[in-house]
């Protein structure tokens, strides 16, 4: 069972398919996380890997929980690998709120079989080039915030 949000405006349809309301096609399945196909997939064996417990966003994960989650991606990635002789690479994909393209507020992490020529990528406009020092003063902010209180 899912920690399903109860506001009706608070639907998540990965909670959804974690009670038993709406189908999936599992792959992977243990207590803490699952991967399921993808309904809208990249290329074909797009796969998903999610928490069981309703987390939004990638900071709401425990450190046990985002581990899992690469880990089980990574059997994934071997097994779309192992199974399909054309797999040629893999592509992991975490989108972290609205403004970063997360389009269901439930942590995922897409695991997407790339093939020669399938078309996908990620295509990206790039901003100047940051000197030395902007660089080490993003990473002092950083620092400062993630350390312990």
């Amino acid at each position: 069972m899912s920690d399903q949000p109860t506001d009706p405006a608070d639907f998540c349809v990965f909670c959804a398919i974690l009670s038993g309301e709406l189908p999936t096609n599992y792959v992977y399945q243990d207590n803490v996380v699952v991967s399921i196909m993808d309904i809208n997939p990249v290329t074909p064996g797009h796969l998903l890997v999610l928490p069981r417990k309703h987390l939004p966003d990638l900071v709401d994960l425990d450190d046990a929980t985002a581990a899992r989650m690469m880990n089980v991606a990574r059997r994934m990635a071997e097994g779309l690998r192992a199974s399909d002789e054309n797999v040629k690479g893999i592509n992991l994909y975490l989108a972290d709120g609205p403004d970063a393209g997360q389009e269901v507020a439930h942590a995922h992490l897409h695991v997407v079989p790339r093939y020669a020529d399938d078309g996908f990528g990620l295509r990206v406009t790039r901003g100047p080039v940051p000197t030395r020092e902007e660089l080490e003063a993003a990473a002092a902010g950083i620092v400062s915030a993630i350390q312990p209180s």
